[in-house]
């Protein structure tokens, strides 16, 4: 499901930059080998329907530092840039469905299992899902790579950004990158390193929060497009107070949704994040405000396909899903808030964007 209340004319120069990268891909690879083909073809269809958050997190970055109005469509290079999240995004899902062995993404069978379905449909010898583990850790890593040609791409396009203040512009997005590679990849760790102890941390939850959601999904590529377009290190600091408390209603909501989230809409089973034992705020509070009996019920169901419905009612039951949806308003107000320190123009790109994160049902 697209956005379809914010920049639509960068919604479509985003797929449109996409396409146009894949369409280089194929032409540069074709002949190489058939298997190919179909590996290519896995990489596009994931990226194909995406919410496009990051590329338009980054190109309210750009117009916040340049002043551009979202119905000014954005220079090609800059488009491209934005686009290459897209990739970084599509690593991490496929490689998060696999540690967590999800089945599903989008209500379509996950990169691992297509892979392995693919593998019984065409008889082939060996292990079904040893080959589509295999195949989903590579296709993960080739959009990785992906990630940094397309952003590297972007010099293709546009000269000057191969020499003088446009170099140091496109240095300056690289460095924001790298940053935030390390940073997600720090957060994901944390998160499946919380999986293997007993206790649930609330703290510990918000630090997976900042790290995995709210430096990735949207400071890191507001703070990319906003040093392209020439942004000082004010200007970062004022994007930066709204992008982390969004950042952090965001993945809340997305925590709420893993519990609670109606699978049509969500295209995840209900209650997904109770079955992969994860560590959340929501699941923090709930254990503190459990009984001591019912805590360790919950706690043993945590992980397990078992009493996914019986979990859901604990935390309900609990008040934890209360003091998440405060959480949940409580960032929102802050970002709100911190959104009047912008410039005019970025307050104008970024509130639907705010509102998007924070009240989106997928």
């Amino acid at each position: 499901m697209r956005p379809t209340d914010n920049s639509p004319v960068d919604l479509v120069t985003i797929d449109t930059a996409l396409a146009e990268f894949v369409a280089r891909q194929r032409a540069r690879w074709a002949g190489v080998h058939p298997e190919l083909d179909g590996f290519v073809d896995a990489a596009a269809d994931f990226v194909a329907d995406g919410k496009r958050m990051r590329p338009l997190f980054c190109l309210a970055g750009w117009r916040a530092a340049t002043g551009a109005h979202n119905a000014a469509p954005a220079p090609r290079a800059v488009v491209t840039a934005a686009a290459s999240w897209e990739w970084l995004q599509g690593s991490a899902l496929v490689h998060d469905d696999l540690m967590d062995a999800s089945d599903t993404r989008r209500g379509r069978p996950s990169v691992h299992r297509a892979f392995e379905r693919r593998h019984r449909d065409e008889g082939r010898v060996g292990d079904p899902a040893g080959f589509g583990a295999g195949a989903a850790i590579l296709l993960g890593d080739l959009m990785l790579s992906w990630s940094d040609e397309m952003l590297r791409h972007a010099a293709d396009i546009d000269p000057d950004l191969t020499a003088g203040p446009g170099a140091a512009r496109l240095a300056r997005a690289f460095a924001v990158l790298d940053t935030c590679k390390t940073e997600v990849t720090f957060g994901q760790y944390l998160d499946v390193a919380a999986q293997t102890r007993a206790e649930v941390d609330a703290d510990a939850a918000m630090l997976v929060v900042r790290l995995k959601t709210a430096k990735y999904t949207i400071e890191r590529p507001l703070h990319l497009g906003a040093v392209l377009g020439g942004a000082d290190d004010d200007l970062l600091e004022r994007l930066s107070a709204v992008a982390m408390p969004l950042g952090s209603a965001f993945q809340l909501r997305d925590d709420v949704l893993g519990v609670f989230g109606d699978p049509a809409t969500t295209g995840k089973p209900a209650g997904d994040d109770l079955r992969e034992g994860k560590r959340t705020l929501l699941i923090a509070r709930a254990m503190a405000r459990l009984s001591t009996d019912d805590a360790a019920r919950l706690s043993d169901m945590l992980g397990t396909s078992a009493g996914v419905t019986a979990a859901a009612e604990l935390v309900r039951s609990s008040g934890a899903l209360q003091d998440v949806e405060a959480e949940i308003d409580r960032c929102a107000a802050q970002a709100t808030g911190a959104l009047t320190a912008l410039p005019a123009v970025a307050q104008e790109t970024l509130a639907p964007l705010i509102d998007r994160a924070v009240r989106r049902d997928r």
